[in-house]
């Protein structure tokens, strides 16, 4: 007798957002390897953020503007988009009658372990929370990347829920948000993410990675992370600054 423990991996939704909003019901998955080989890569954002200029790809934000709530977290997962936009009722007057339009949490119900939340969200109020954070965690996501508002960041750390967002706020999305997409195309500082695209994010930054693209850029990075650190056992031996390795 199999003693492992089956699941109904299938979705159900809440009501607060229809099947036919979510784009993609299960996030394409990398290929096998993908993932630990650029956790392998020290100082990620920034090595990966070259490989992409050198191959003409856009996808790296830095952490002035998409800005981790707990030090040294580092993730590498599968993107699992969310697009928020503001709810066309007064705020409140949804409050009075709990109209809440807010679904995040349809994405952890799609969520498999290692994905990574990427919401195209609204600024000015937070598009998640810690108990939505905490879900996150129970999930076995990796973490979450907000372009908008993220409130309860003491439950979030508590949780241990790495969060990169561009703004920090108490007040609530619920009655002002709405969910309007799940794994469709979205933007984040510019930069289009779809679903399945690998993110990597580290306290210097975030980098998207189109997932057509991610093999080439995870060996020209293993390459370049490879060089560099023979650079830094060089200069530890005491190697003169002419003497140093300077070419790949």
């Amino acid at each position: 007798m199999n003693d492992t423990l089956a699941f109904d991996m299938t979705p159900k939704l809440t009501g607060k957002i229809s099947a036919d909003r979510i784009r993609v019901l299960r996030t394409p998955r990398p290929p096998d390897g993908l993932i630990e080989k650029l956790k392998r890569i020290p100082d990620a954002t920034s090595v990966i953020a070259d490989v992409m200029d050198e191959l003409g790809i856009t996808g790296a934000i830095g952490t002035s503007t998409l800005k981790p709530t707990l030090p040294n977290a580092s993730i590498v997962g599968p993107a699992l988009t969310v697009r928020n936009v503001v709810q066309r009722e007064h705020v409140y007057e949804a409050a009075r009658r709990s109209v809440n339009r807010m679904a995040e949490f349809e994405a952890h119900n799609l969520a498999l372990p290692g994905d990574v939340v990427v919401i195209d969200g609204v600024a000015g109020v937070s598009n998640m929370g810690g108990i939505s954070a905490q879900t996150g965690k129970r999930q076995g996501e990796a973490g979450a990347i907000v372009s908008g508002g993220i409130r309860d960041v003491g439950h979030s750390r508590r949780a241990d829920y790495p969060l990169w967002a561009t703004e920090i706020t108490p007040v609530t999305g619920k009655w002002r948000i709405e969910t309007v997409e799940i794994n469709g195309d979205i933007q984040i500082a510019g930069i289009r993410v779809s679903p399945g695209d690998i993110v990597v994010a580290d306290e210097t930054g975030v980098c998207f990675i189109p997932i057509a693209r991610a093999e080439e850029v995870a060996e020209r990075a293993l390459a370049k992370a490879n060089f560099e650190l023979e650079k830094c056992l060089a200069i530890d031996a005491g190697a003169a600054v002419a003497d140093l390795p300077s070419k790949e």
